[in-house]
């Protein structure tokens, strides 16, 4: 951000701007742009220098920093009327508030930095409220606007956003010297003030007015009666069906490009859903350009009831999937000329299920979450617009000039690239501590969404804090002895990210006995948590990666003593073979779904580790003979490295199995013990 000895009008945006932000009935998540203009110093001549500073590319009204304001010179940025070369070549003038910046400029520009440099006020807000946008999607928003309003907002006829929108609004400004702001057909709002406090009180005068003539003016069903069996099933049956059917959904929106889910049974879906109106509105598509951005042309409506059989609501799923990609491909084709960028995929990205709620999905869990949030806007939308008159979106034409618009592909090409686990969804047991805890951080560093299963509720839930919270991970809590358990973390699984593609098979506990010491009970506690644990969440995990048909990784942190025979280690040592060869079967019979098995044979992983700080290294110190604090220490000078084994390495061992590296690899081990000769796997 360019240095200035006033801070007064970049302060007073970002005040105002934060305020607007943080109320959703003002503007969407990253929606709308606010500005103001002032005065500051030049450091290369000492004078005074008029700037516009404005909400960057990209950036959110709520959480607004100053380093996301762009920073233009006032004079230059109105020289560029001089230069327009007219609506055809609009889209050429963003390149050029390059040359208006003021030294580095801080953000990117958006493409509404004309409005807010054009039109003649010190500052302006451009808002996307639902209120305001119901009155711009009316069929006769124009008569609407004016009967609300009177003279004090004037109506602007559907402009796709650019320079000439700006020209637009400053002229309506200058010949209409009584109004604090317009109505933007098929868009939004924008007010403006003399002060920052005016412009604020302005666009809340704007967004209250249009609530209140909706609520005041409408009908009171807008969307219909409500259709017999497409009502809200109870929460209970609604979160089991929607678990259900996560998988499922999330593999057909994953057909062209793996994509994370997010679900939610938002009261407001849910009733537009149980109306009689919804498919055909639902059909229409969403209107502002902010919304379909988000959540594509239009949705995707399973046309059941909401107790239809599961298998028949599958089977109808697919179906219209089907139905979707070729109907999204002939949209496509009907407005594509030859310099549109190619299709970027025929998936919806909502998908609606009456009874039980809405499906989004994006590259990651924010992503699909912001979506699914737009989607509930345009529904406040459409309801609006009902309630006062009819919901008329802009054409598709214009719909597609947006969603396919070059401005829109070049900032999709400056975006970093995914990094390798980005929209794969982890699920690892035992991730309260030790390797488990560390193969959850490494797997989120890489850009995984990780659920975060451990039997102890509290470390399952630091776990998945410290990874940055519900759009990185979830904690659940489960016992995998207990069938149920398992089944129900898959469900939270599925709820959260839409289904799991990669599990860690690591939760465990170690009794070291001598055979006689070893009781029957040892025995059984041992394998239930680990060998019949293994197997119950692998057999759901198939399950799911089944239905999904997008393949999946599991792995199972195994042990060096599942190959090599150690003393006073009976029931651990027989319960990690085990595991060895549940991954040697399960490679064997999964490889035809593209299921891969693969297994860690980690040892010595004395710090940081659960097993060890509970009992187990108490217990191997007596039976090596060394203190307790020096094993570790013991455990790396037996080795052929001489390094000690820490939760880390064993970690980066899964991540080399599941990163993409080793994509044709299946039913393998890796030794992650510094060279145990004893255990090298013949």
């Amino acid at each position: 951000m360019t240095t200035h000895e006033d801070n007064g009008p970049v302060d007073e945006l970002l005040a105002r701007s934060h305020r607007l932000g943080s109320d959703p009935r003002n503007t969407n998540y990253a929606g709308g742009n606010t500005s103001a203009k002032g005065t500051a110093k030049d450091p290369v001549t000492g004078g005074d220098v008029e700037l516009l500073w404005v909400k960057g590319s990209g950036g959110d009204l709520g959480t607004l920093r100053a380093a996301g304001l762009a920073a233009l010179r006032l004079d230059r940025l109105r020289a560029l009327t001089g230069v327009y070369p007219g609506v055809e070549r609009e889209d050429e003038m963003v390149a050029a508030f390059d040359y208006c910046l003021h030294g580095r400029g801080g953000a990117a520009p958006s493409i509404d930095t004309a409005m807010h440099g054009l039109v003649d006020a010190p500052h302006v807000d451009h808002l996307h409220p639902d209120s305001g946008i119901a009155l711009a999607c009316a069929a006769d928003g124009e008569a609407l606007t004016a009967e609300c309003f009177g003279d004090r907002v004037v109506w602007v006829p559907w402009r796709r956003p650019g320079f000439q929108l700006g020209l637009d609004i400053a002229a309506i400004k200058e010949a209409n010297p009584g109004a604090i702001g317009t109505i933007l057909g098929g868009h939004g709002i924008t007010a403006w003030g003399a002060t920052s406090e005016e412009c604020e009180r302005n666009s809340l005068e704007i967004i209250r007015t249009a609530e209140r003539f909706i609520a005041e003016r409408g009908r009171p069903e807008p969307f219909g009666p409500v259709r017999a069996g497409f009502e809200a099933l109870p929460e209970g049956e609604r979160q089991a069906r929607a678990a259900a059917l996560a998988p499922v959904i999330r593999g057909l929106a994953s057909t062209d490009r793996p994509q994370v889910g997010h679900f939610g049974d938002a009261e407001v879906v849910l009733d537009f859903l149980s109306r009689a109106g919804h498919p055909r509105l639902a059909r229409l598509g969403t209107s502002c350009p902010d919304h379909f951005l988000r959540t594509k042309v239009r949705p995707l409506v399973l046309d059941l009831p909401a107790d239809a059989p599961l298998d028949e609501a599958v089977a109808r799923l697919r179906e219209l999937h089907a139905e979707y990609r070729e109907e999204y491909r002939a949209y496509y084709e009907r407005h594509a000329d030859a310099a549109s960028p190619p299709m970027r995929g025929a998936d919806p990205a909502i998908v609606l299920v009456p009874g039980v709620g809405m499906f989004s999905f994006g590259k990651d869990k924010q992503t699909a979450r912001v979506a699914g949030e737009f989607y509930v806007n345009a529904v406040n939308v459409m309801r609006g617009a009902e309630a006062v008159s009819s919901y008329a979106p802009i054409e598709e034409r214009e719909k597609f000039r947006i969603e396919y618009w070059e401005l829109e592909e070049a900032k999709l090409r400056r975006m970093p690239p995914p990094k390798p686990l980005a929209t794969r969804v982890a699920l690892v047991t035992g991730a309260g501590s030790g390797i488990g805890r560390a193969t959850a951080r490494r797997l989120a560093d890489e850009g995984a969404c990780v659920v975060v299963a451990d039997v102890n509720s509290e470390a399952a839930q630091t776990v998945a804090k410290e990874l940055g919270g519900p759009d990185r991970a979830v904690a659940v809590t489960v016992d995998v002895t207990s069938e149920e358990g398992i089944a129900a973390a898959f469900r939270a699984a599925a709820l959260a990210f839409g289904g799991v593609d990669l599990v860690v098979n690591n939760a465990g506990i170690s009794i070291s006995k001598p055979l006689l010491e070893t009781t029957a009970e040892d025995w059984d506690r041992q394998h239930g948590i680990m060998a019949r644990g293994s197997f119950l969440v692998s057999r759901e995990a198939a399950r799911v990666m089944s239905e999904q048909g997008m393949g999946g990784d599991i792995v199972y942190i195994s042990s060096k003593n599942g190959v090599f025979a150690g003393p006073n280690n009976i029931a651990y040592g027989a319960a990690k073979a085990d595991q060895a060869h549940q991954v040697r079967l399960l490679a064997a019979e999964l490889g035809e779904r593209g299921i891969r098995v693969n297994g860690v044979n980690p040892d010595g992983v004395v710090r940081g580790s659960g097993i060890f700080a509970g009992g187990w290294g108490a217990k191997r110190a007596a039976v090596y003979r060394v203190p307790e604090e020096r094993l570790g220490e013991f455990y790396a000078q037996r080795t052929l490295l001489k390094r000690e084994v820490l939760p880390e390495h064993v970690a980066n061992a899964v991540f080399a199995l599941t990163g993409g590296d080793l994509s044709h690899t299946t039913g393998l081990h890796i030794p992650v013990d510094a060279g145990v000769a004893a255990a090298f796997l013949r």
